[in-house]
């Protein structure tokens, strides 16, 4: 009965020490382990949101607003028309100008046909009016002058003889001169002049009309309208934006990342990435745009004595294949490798 007794002895010693050996050996593969999994590369989550092309439609004149055409979240087409601006100045202004069109282009049209029939009729009597007048004046004082040479009359009655010769020959000769003018028409000078007048008057009109157009806001791409920023009723300024579009149907996703992040990523480079909102993983992107991002997206050394300021720079993927659903705002998750 005393030899199992001395078994169980020997044999508790050698049990505890193996199950010491186990412990140890479980502790150091756990160790080991967590080392390896500290150690190890590995893929760090990178976050991206999703944007798009924004534009604050708006008009380069001032007015009140008189109606909004489309709605808050409806998709519309470029060249659409979305509101309209009510300028009672520009109207104004409209009128002005096509009343100065009109009188220039009337001008020009003058200049260039020159003197009425009429006018040239008048001016052909004139003449011959004035060229009767001085060959009696002339007719005159040949017999006056005769009379003088024989002292019939005084040398005083020929004197005002001649003077009233050169007269009446000085006045056919205006005559005449103005009835070649009726005849050959404006100067040169003068049509051109007019012509250009015409032509400024037309310009101005143009711009003028170039303002009313802008009353009319039409879409500058197809997209989607996001908030309204005016009421009907509301006065807007000049640039001051009435909507928001948003090209939803060309989004991309923006992500910050450090310049140690950067290795291996250029333009064309292709990344896999999940978007929770969707409820879907594995898109497919790829990167279209890479460029510093400003001061504020810098990672600044923790210590001033060693170290250094990590850049950080801003990197587009665009989707490889439409992904339906996806809009402004969401996240897309990146296991960006190290």
């Amino acid at each position: 009965m005393t030899e199992p007794k001395a078994q169980l002895t020997e044999t508790a010693p050698a049990s505890r020490k193996m199950r010491a050996a186990v412990l140890v050996m479980l502790a150091v593969a756990v160790v080991g382990i967590g080392i390896w999994l500290a150690w190890r590369p590995q893929a760090a989550q990178v976050q991206g949101i999703v944007d798009a092309r924004e534009y604050r439609v708006a008009s380069k004149v001032t007015g009140r607003l008189a109606e909004v055409l489309v709605a808050e979240g409806e998709k519309v087409t470029a060249g659409q028309l979305l509101a309209r601006i009510d300028s009672p100045e520009v109207l104004a202004k409209q009128a002005q100008a096509d009343a100065a069109v009109q009188a220039a282009q009337s001008q020009a049209d003058k200049a260039e046909t020159g003197a009425r029939p009429t006018d040239i009729a008048a001016a052909q009597a004139q003449w011959r009016r004035a060229a009767a007048a001085s060959d009696l004046a002339r007719v005159t004082f040949e017999r006056i002058n005769r009379l003088a040479n024989e002292g019939v009359v005084a040398g005083q009655k020929r004197d005002e003889a001649r003077t009233n010769m050169v007269a009446a020959s000085e006045a056919e000769r205006v005559a005449r001169s103005q009835y070649d003018a009726a005849l050959s028409g404006v100067r040169v000078e003068d049509r051109r002049a007019a012509a250009a007048q015409a032509a400024q008057s037309r310009g101005a009109a143009a711009e003028v009309a170039a303002a009313r157009s802008e009353t009319q806001i039409i879409a500058p791409a197809s997209g989607e309208v996001g908030r309204r920023l005016a009421q009907p009723g509301e006065i807007v300024g000049a640039g001051y934006p009435v909507l928001l579009l948003t090209e939803a149907q060309a989004p991309w996703v923006t992500v910050t990342l450090r310049e140690q992040q950067l290795k291996g990523v250029r333009v064309g480079s292709q990344f896999v990435g999940d978007v929770p909102a969707l409820n879907q993983e594995g898109i497919a992107f790829k990167v279209s745009f890479i460029a510093p991002a400003g001061d504020y997206a810098t990672w600044r050394a923790t210590r001033q004595s060693e170290g250094f300021d990590v850049k950080g720079f801003e990197v587009r993927l665009v989707p490889i294949k439409p992904v339906a659903g996806l809009r402004p705002g969401m996240s897309v998750l990146f296991d960006w490798p190290q």
